[in-house]
């Protein structure tokens, strides 16, 4: 029985994290490149940036989008403010009277959450294409051209654009690097076969007709990319579109992130579970399962691993290499998570940022199964 326990724990995850990346690798050759190209003329496009307390960010964020060099007269941007009490609102609106040859708008809307302010923005939204980005990633200068350059082909009604961040080198933003890349690759290869499954919030873009109005409890980057499948399109990865962002480095806000995702993008799944059946969507489903709900409950199995490796300490040098690895790992993460005030060698830094995220994660799983449920944001709390 414990070996079966282990064997089970230890399958299920490296499946998820790394057999199915390598299946797709595998059956990517055989798939046909997407044809190139952009849409001709330029789509109209409404840019929504949900914004709540970002007066940090919010400067630079609409800089960056008016530096774009995607044209102006085809170009909307709406700033939704969900109930700001500091000085985003003014700053936005600053910048909207100075540059009167653009079509920015500003919502200053009573605080009633992030999906609020999207389906607020959304409905003043005259673009063809719906684009959303977060309020700190920093654009570069031709991100709108790359990201709408998929719909082009009517197959596609959604694209996911690259979220980078450049330097992750403070504290615990290393592993937030490491994963960020790890997604960049898992991406592009289920762009490739025709599966992708999420697209990061950072930047992501819909066809108008496509939108529906986004639950208060669900992942809204999830929940507004899927809109694409359930009506038979195609998700892409523009992996050319890119923006910056910026690594969470303390582990509280780490933790906090993690752990309200894995709640939100549970109950996204079950609000788009007619998209987790096979028979219906193929390889898309397939995706799904593994990439959303395996690797969400895959921490849940860390410790039923540890205490069937604990029985089997004995039963050959195999899971006693495998017991002290884990036992190393461990140990890693929490020198890692003391020292993490201090530069420490990137190794204890990446193993701790795993060690929150799985905590995280485990928690986030059973807030779900519990009935809890996140409907309001604080993006200042995750950073």
């Amino acid at each position: 029985m414990a070996e079966t326990i282990f064997w089970l724990c230890l399958s299920l995850p490296l499946f998820a994290c790394l057999g199915y990346p390598l299946l797709l690798a595998c059956c990517a050759p055989f798939q046909r490149p997407p044809p190139s190209g952009a849409p001709t003329p330029p789509p109209r496009v409404s840019v929504i940036v949900a914004a709540h307390d970002e007066e940090r960010h919010i400067g630079a964020k609409l800089r960056s989008l008016l530096d774009d060099d995607y044209p102006r007269e085809r170009r909307q941007i709406i700033v939704a403010s969900d109930g700001s009490r500091d000085a985003t609102v003014a700053l936005a609106r600053h910048i909207a009277q100075g540059n009167p040859w653009d079509d920015i708008r500003v919502l200053d809307l009573p605080r009633g959450g992030k999906a609020a302010a999207l389906n607020a923005a959304v409905a003043l939204a005259y673009g063809e294409i719906l684009v959303f980005s977060d309020a700190d990633t920093l654009w570069h200068g031709d991100t709108l051209r790359q990201l709408i350059a998929p719909f082009a082909d009517p197959r596609v009604g959604a694209s996911a654009g690259n979220v980078t961040i450049p330097d992750g080198g403070r504290a615990l933003a290393i592993g937030d690097r490491v994963y960020r890349a790890y997604e960049t690759w898992l991406r592009r290869l289920e762009s490739r076969n025709g599966c992708l499954a999420s697209a990061d919030g950072g930047l992501q873009a819909l066809r108008r007709e496509l939108f529906q109005p986004v639950p208060d409890d669900v992942t809204d980057d999830f929940f507004l990319v899927t809109c694409a499948p359930l009506a038979g399109r195609r998700i892409v990865f523009a992996e050319a579109a890119r923006v910056t962002d910026r690594g969470v480095e303390s582990a509280q806000g780490q933790f906090r992130r993690r752990r309200r995702i894995t709640v939100q993008g549970l109950q996204s799944l079950a609000r788009r579970r007619e998209l987790l059946d096979p028979a219906r969507h193929g390889l898309f489903a397939l995706a799904l399962i593994t990439h959303k709900l395996l690797r969400r409950f895959a921490p849940l199995l860390l410790v039923p691993l540890l205490a069937s490796n604990l029985w089997l300490w004995g039963a050959g040098g195999f899971y006693r290499f495998a017991l002290l690895a884990q036992l190393a790992g461990y140990g890693l993460a929490l020198i890692g998570l003391l020292g993490r005030h201090r530069r420490l060698p990137r190794p204890f830094r990446l193993a701790a940022c795993a060690l929150v995220t799985l905590g995280a994660m485990g928690v986030g799983v059973w807030q779900f199964l519990g009935g809890y449920r996140y409907r309001q944001w604080n993006p200042q709390q995750s950073r």
